[in-house]
């Protein structure tokens, strides 16, 4: 069964705190945190998301699910850490010496947290391969990162399997999450590609019934 990590992106902060409340009530896995500095992406949420993980951590005893989509990720890895997440994700397209990219893996691992890397929809998905058996999480992005409620890019589930199969040959297993455009449309197709994780935003909040949908995207 495929888990769901709920964006929170698109809450509302005046109903933050009941909005939470009702996604954990629904049975969500994870909430995931998407951190946006204004420079990778154009938007910017690092005061937002700040407030949204410092509150879950005081009312919810679910996993975070950390989403830098930012070019200084060591500080920002270093911001969340606080929060104690379940799992801090980077871009690979955010670096661009390979060593650093392990120098980030390693002090991901040294906060205890689990390690995700991100990659763009037009990144090749063998740009991954070498550090899958130092990373516990590989994030497709199905829509460009940056903004809510995007179409997915149905290319991108054709990485994912690729992606599937090689973990298996590989015998390694390193989880894999899909980010962007998810919901009761297109979460068949997602998880027939071989998704473990699956990251709804909109899909879930602006549903009539939390608890039903996400009982339907499970199904």
């Amino acid at each position: 069964m495929v888990e769901i990590s709920a964006s929170i992106l698109d809450a509302k902060e005046e109903e933050a705190a009941k909005t939470f409340y009702n996604l954990e009530v629904a049975k969500i896995d994870y909430f995931h945190i998407d951190v946006m500095d204004g420079k990778f992406v154009e938007k910017n949420t690092v005061d937002k998301m700040n407030k949204y993980g410092t509150l879950l951590k005081q009312i919810s005893t679910l996993p975070l699910d950390v989403h830098l989509m930012v070019e200084d990720v060591e500080t920002y890895i270093k911001l969340y850490s606080a929060i104690e997440p379940n799992i801090i994700t980077f871009h690979l397209e955010a670096i661009k010496d390979k060593e650093k990219v392990y120098d980030m893996i390693n002090l991901i691992k040294e906060n205890n947290c689990k390690v995700g890397i991100a990659i763009k929809p037009n990144t090749d998905i063998k740009e991954l391969y070498e550090f899958l058996p130092y990373i516990n999480m590989a994030l497709v992005m199905t829509v460009e990162p940056g903004k809510g409620g995007q179409a997915l890019i149905p290319e991108t589930l054709r990485k994912v399997k690729i992606l599937k199969e090689y973990l298996r040959q590989k015998n390694l297993d390193t989880y894999i999450e899909a980010d962007g455009g998810i919901n009761l449309n297109t979460i068949e197709d997602v998880i027939e590609s071989g998704v473990d994780i699956a990251v709804v935003g909109n899909g879930i909040l602006k549903s009539d019934n939390y608890k039903e949908t996400v009982r339907k995207l499970k199904a």
